[in-house]
């Protein structure tokens, strides 16, 4: 068996799949991304408020999320705008709601314009709408359509302070005074977002909080048609692990994830970014995901009741992630790291990105350390590769006999395979040997791809010279060529195929890869260049060795 032709097949059959994806993509895009913006931002469901005497402890029934709050109208106020800015973010609050209506991240470039940070949370009327939103479930409690009143219209995080607070307080003169408290830190992409609620009534009052997130179906801005990534909602608990709900499975009402839990997180998944609502470990909390007006999705938690006493002072609040998605996460949150989506191969992809970020930390090059892993991929699988090799050698060496076969047997196929099976016996040639080494290197090769697409740390990462974005296709397609030639003199140093239209795919294969890696990352065709080129140099010395070996057994006889 042509081991060449079959490594390059199965790849073959993995890039058409990919490219496949990204052209349905593109040639019907209304069955993955509306582009219809919400013009009404519905609520969650509010769960009933039960009596004082409930348990705090106690589950929100799953029945008692199913009367709805009233969506914003579409000719309400926006109110005012607040300002945030810290040292890693950007933030924009609406006096409706309090909601986080615009986050920026300053430290990542925008997916179009690298002069710009990326936005993140952008609330837009025919534009990408996401924003985070919460509120309170009760009768005359403040949700997010509710005005509030800030004490300033700005505010920058001072040099040597640790956090910047918002205070918002909701209008009205209910006995139940709420004040909405948004803590940005310095130095962190984790947002604490709680109510301050005071009785000053002569009764008892409970009241449920819900955080959400809100967004449209669209793709990151400067995503690729031909990369496909996952948009959608995750959900982690410790029972179920991490598990995806995506927009059509909420959309037809068919997710399934654990809906109520006393752990884990709920959030949004984009390309290299997340944003989750990560409440405090043990305490209990409902899961919800529902598709709203138009493009619109919502995810969220509702939060267990609180009692408030004549006179008390209850904090009620949680946590909300808005970050990067790094394997790291699960310092913050357990699960959280899961959102760095390596898909099937995590297994393999995991500890092949810790190994090339150790090479980062010592070369400060995403593209040396692509390249020293692949070294270090190469010396891993070289005996297995030396095998397959050596079978390549074989097969090249008695070509001539196998011709000299084939016209002595001409069209009877059965004496053919009679004497061609004779002649590996004499030849001590195993057709199928070194099958195994090319098919155990394949996993590491798509593990790697996901390991490249989906880390953020190559986003923007250079690597020499006209290469700055190793995660992105080559601009001038230079690499991508080097790839093709690369492959033409590997395609070189295999036998030659008997069959006439096998030799002639055999020549149309690099030019078919070269044109398929346009659209790859630029660090999986660095990789895939620095493993041809080594291959090349293992092949042609072992080919050597053979030829060598074979003239001496013939000098012998």
């Amino acid at each position: 068996m042509d081991l060449q032709r079959l490594f390059l097949f199965l790849i073959f059959v993995f890039s058409l799949g990919l490219v496949w994806d990204g052209w349905q993509r593109h040639q019907h895009p209304e069955q993955y991304v509306q582009q219809s913006a919400a013009t009404n931002e519905a609520l969650p469901k509010p769960q009933a408020i039960p009596s004082a005497a409930s348990s705090l402890a106690g589950f929100p029934p799953v029945e008692s999320t199913q009367a709805a709050v009233a969506p914003r109208p579409a000719r309400q106020a926006t109110g005012k705008t607040i300002y945030v800015k810290t040292d890693i973010l950007e933030a924009e609050i609406s006096t409706i709601g309090g909601d986080i209506s615009r986050l920026a991240l300053l430290k990542h470039p925008d997916g179009l314009d690298r002069n710009k940070p990326l936005v993140l949370f952008n609330r837009g009327a025919g534009t990408h709408n996401y924003v985070a939103q919460s509120g309170l479930l009760g009768a005359g409690q403040p949700n997010h359509n509710s005005p509030f009143v800030s004490e300033q219209d700005q505010y920058v995080l001072p040099g040597n302070a640790e956090q910047v607070q918002v205070r918002l307080k909701a209008e009205g003169e209910a006995a139940l005074k709420v004040t909405k408290v948004i803590t940005f830190h310095k130095g962190s992409y984790l947002v604490d977002v709680a109510y301050e609620l005071e009785n000053a009534g002569q009764q008892a009052v409970a009241a449920s909080s819900y955080y959400q997130l809100v967004r449209d179906s669209a793709a990151l801005a400067g995503s690729s048609m031909f990369l496909p990534t996952y948009v959608g909602a995750a959900v982690y608990t410790d029972k179920e692990k991490f598990q995806k709900a995506e927009f059509k499975e909420i959309e037809k009402g068919k997710t399934d994830y654990p809906k109520q839990a006393d752990n884990g997180w709920i959030g949004m998944l984009q390309h290299y970014f997340v944003a989750a609502w990560l409440p405090k470990e043990k305490t209990n909390r409902e899961y919800f995901t529902r598709k709203l007006d138009g493009d619109s999705y919502s995810v969220g938690v509702i939060l267990p009741e609180q009692v408030v006493n004549p006179g008390q002072k209850v904090l009620v609040g949680t946590a909300l992630y808005a970050g990067p998605a790094q394997s790291d996460l699960d310092k913050i949150a357990p699960g959280l790291g899961l959102t760095v989506d390596y898909g099937w191969l995590t297994v393999l992809s995991a500890p092949l990105f810790w190994v090339m970020a150790l090479f980062n930390d010592w070369t400060h090059n995403w593209g040396i350390a692509i390249i020293l892993l692949t070294v270090l991929i190469k010396l891993v699988f070289f005996p297995l590769s030396a095998a397959s090799y050596r079978s390549m050698a074989k097969m090249r060496v008695v070509a001539p006999k196998m011709e000299k076969i084939k016209q002595q047997c001409g069209s009877d196929r059965e004496k053919l395979s009679r004497a061609m099976m004779e002649l590996y016996k004499t030849e001590k040639i195993n057709p199928l040997g070194g099958c195994l080494p090319v098919v155990v290197q394949i996993p590491v090769f798509i593990a790697l791809y996901w390991a490249i697409l989906a880390s953020v740390e190559m986003r923007y990462a250079p690597f020499f010279g006209w290469i700055t974005d190793l995660s992105a296709a080559d601009p001038y397609y230079i690499l991508p060529l080097i790839m093709g030639a690369s492959m033409i003199i590997q395609t070189r140093l295999n036998p030659k195929p008997a069959d006439p239209m096998q030799a002639r795919i055999m020549q149309i294969m690099p030019i078919a890869f070269s044109i398929i890696f346009f659209f790859f990352p630029a660090g999986l065709v660095l990789y895939s260049i620095v493993n041809n080129i080594l291959s090349i140099g293992q092949q042609w010395y072992i080919t050597k060795a053979a030829e060598e070996e074979s003239k001496g057994a013939a000098a012998k006889r």
